[in-house]
């Protein structure tokens, strides 16, 4: 049944036309079975139009709406009672209250009221009936036309209110698309300043280095050996980096100052910075320190620093962190949480901090997670590369 309704739906012309037939053909057999005599032609006509016009009520309800008025005068004038052809006209009223012009909706609603008044006038001859009776029967008449028009009315206010909402809903959901888009950009401008820190830094030891062999190379090779492994392995990182560094780089003129990256051994100095707001955090350090590509100890460095932040304004009273840092071999893990508020932390709808992380830790070819803590809180994790590859 419910795929028979869907189908029926999908066809509205078609549901229109039969009812239209159906319409048409019990108001022909009204006409010349209950009539004796010659067929009524001037009936026959109306009852032809106002099939016609159900067949239309929903292409074009403001049409089919003139096109009834039109009949109905037509009837008055012509002094053709009205017959079975009266059915459609509740149709055509709810039709124009949903889909017509505020306009024809009133004037559906006011044609409504108006209708049945007119046909009693016109055509009730029954004089043993009182004026009370003949009251009753015109509010009778009135009934299906104004329930069809206060439900054509309800319809055009749904409709209304549903399209609105997806209107909204378009808006937050392009307004949300914008807002991830400018702080992706303006995280990637910082990445790629913070960037262009770390390969100048590592320009510089090779141009040292390099100076440093040519001075040695006539009297102590041995040094100019290690210089020259220095540049190789600075240069490879550096490249590396740079490599990075072209997806991420906006073509803009940079005026700001560069000063030199923090990485994780200034990890104990932002901590002491956050205890001193009021913040306590505890740093744990897991497996054997490895020396970290400058790259992916500055993202370290920044991961810990916004997630920092975020406790602060997000934790509740009261909250305590912890940073835990393991070496993995290969791997480096971060780990930040705290055992704030977590998913009951009111936000602010925007979200940058989490994409600025997002961000660090893609372009290395990484892992991020956060989310609210399995045991109340929340919790940052990230899985970096100790030295991502060339290519990444």
């Amino acid at each position: 049944m419910h795929h028979l309704y869907a189908w029926l739906r999908r066809r509205p012309l078609l549901v229109d036309g039969a009812w239209a037939l159906l319409l048409l053909m019990f108001g022909v057999f009204e006409v010349i079975i209950d009539q004796p005599g010659p067929p009524d032609v001037p009936h026959l006509v109306a009852l032809g139009a106002m099939s016609l016009v159900l067949l239309i009520r929903r292409r074009n309800p403001t049409l089919a709406l003139v096109a009834t008025l039109v009949i109905g005068v037509f009837q008055l004038f012509d002094d053709v009672a009205p017959g079975l052809e009266a059915l459609a006209m509740p149709a055509i009223a709810y039709s124009a209250a949903a889909y017509s012009p505020r306009w024809a909706s009133r004037t559906a609603l006011v044609g409504g009221v108006l209708a049945p008044i007119a046909a009693v006038l016109r055509w009730w001859d029954n004089p043993d009936v009182g004026m009370t009776g003949v009251v009753f029967f015109t509010l009778l008449l009135m009934g299906p036309f104004v329930i069809a028009w206060v439900l054509g009315d309800s319809m055009r206010t749904r409709r209304a209110y549903y399209m609105e909402l997806e209107d909204r809903a378009d808006r937050l959901e392009r307004e949300r698309d914008q807002q991830a888009q400018i702080a992706a950009a303006g995280e990637r401008a910082r990445i790629a300043r913070e960037l262009h820190d770390v390969v100048a830094h590592n320009v510089s030891v090779m141009v040292v280095q390099a100076d440093g062999a040519a001075y040695a190379l006539d009297n102590a090779p041995e040094l100019t050996r290690e210089a020259l492994g220095t540049i190789s392995s600075t240069g490879r990182e550096a490249l590396a980096e740079m490599r990075r560094l072209l997806g991420v780089l906006r073509s803009q003129t940079e005026t700001d100052t560069y000063v030199p990256q923090p990485g994780v051994e200034q990890l104990e100095d932002l901590l002491d910075r956050v205890r001193s707001a009021g913040l306590p955090v505890d740093l744990t350090v897991q497996g054997v320190p490895v020396e970290l590509s400058q790259g992916v100890a500055l993202t370290v460095y920044r991961i810990v620093q916004e997630a920092l932040t975020n406790t602060r304004k997000h934790g509740g009273p009261n909250v305590k962190a912890l940073v835990r840092l393991r070496y993995l071999g290969d791997d480096v893990e971060l780990d930040v949480g705290d055992d704030g508020r977590g998913a009951a932390a009111p936000g602010d709808g925007m979200g940058h901090g989490l994409v600025g992380m997002g961000e660090r830790v893609a372009m290395f070819g990484g892992r991020l997670e956060t989310g609210p803590a399995p045991g109340g809180g929340w919790q940052v994790r990230a899985l970096l590369p100790v030295r991502p590859a060339d290519g990444a």
